[in-house]
C-alpha cells in the first residue's frame, strides 16, 4: 500500500487543489495553492511538448513546497547531526527526488471526482482536508502548510492516515543507521542519476 500511496500523490494532490471552492478567502491556504495549481493545469493542458512543459512545472511547484522543511522532518533527529553541507546537499537530493516522482505523476491525470471536507487553521499550520473519488476507491488527502512570510507552503501529505514524510523517515532512518549519513546521500545521489538516465 505505500507504494500505492507514493503513486498517487502527485495526482491527487492536482485533483483536489485544481478543483477547490472559488469561495476561498484571498491569502488563504486554499486561495494560494488553488492558484498556483490551476497554474499547473493551463501548462498541462496546452500543446506544448512535455520537454517544454516540464522546466515551467517544476518551478511551480518548487515555489509551492517547503523542501527544507520536508527535508528536515524526513531526517528527524539525524538533521542535527548532519553538517551544514549534509543538509544542503540532502535538501537538493531530496528535493529533486521529490520533483521526479511528482512530474512522472503529473503525466496520469484524468478527471476523478473530488470531495472537499474541511480546512483546519491553526496560527502559522494548515490541514486541507480532501476525499479524492475514483472508479476503484475514495481516498482521503490531507495537506499540512506552514506560513512562511506570506506564503503557504506544503510540508508533508497524509494519504489514507499515512504521512508521506514518515515514508521516507522510516526507510531513511536505516540507511543511516547502516551506512550514516553520506551513505545516504550517495544512495539518493545514485537513485537521481537512475531517474534522470531514465527520461
Amino acid at each position: 500500500m505505500k507504494t500505492f500511496k507514493q503513486h498517487y500523490f502527485i495526482l491527487t494532490f492536482l485533483l483536489a487543489l485544481s478543483g477547490f471552492s472559488l469561495h476561498a478567502q484571498a491569502g488563504t491556504p486554499i486561495d494560494q495553492m488553488k492558484s498556483t495549481v490551476d497554474e499547473m493545469m493551463s501548462v498541462l493542458r496546452n500543446d506544448s511538448t512535455w520537454e517544454q512543459k516540464e522546466p515551467v512545472l517544476r518551478e511551480l511547484i518548487s515555489k509551492r513546497f517547503y523542501y527544507r522543511a520536508m527535508a528536515q522532518r524526513t531526517l528527524a533527529t539525524n538533521w542535527k547531526k548532519a553538517s551544514d553541507a549534509q543538509k544542503k546537499e540532502f535538501i537538493d537530493l531530496f528535493s529533486e527526488l521529490l520533483l521526479f516522482t511528482y512530474l512522472d505523476r503529473i503525466k496520469a491525470y484524468t478527471d476523478e471526482k473530488v470531495e472537499f471536507k474541511r480546512e483546519k487553521l491553526k496560527k502559522k499550520t494548515a490541514v486541507v482536508y480532501t476525499e479524492i473519488i475514483t472508479g476503484t476507491a475514495n481516498i482521503p488527502i490531507n495537506y499540512k502548510l506552514l506560513l512562511s512570510g506570506s506564503n503557504w507552503l506544503v510540508y508533508d501529505v497524509i494519504i489514507e492516515e499515512v504521512s508521506l514524510v514518515s515514508n521516507y523517515r522510516s526507510t531513511y532512518k536505516e540507511i543511516v543507521k547502516k551506512d550514516g549519513i553520506d551513505g545516504l546521500l550517495k544512495k539518493m545521489s545514485d537513485k537521481n542519476k537512475e531517474l534522470t538516465a531514465s527520461k
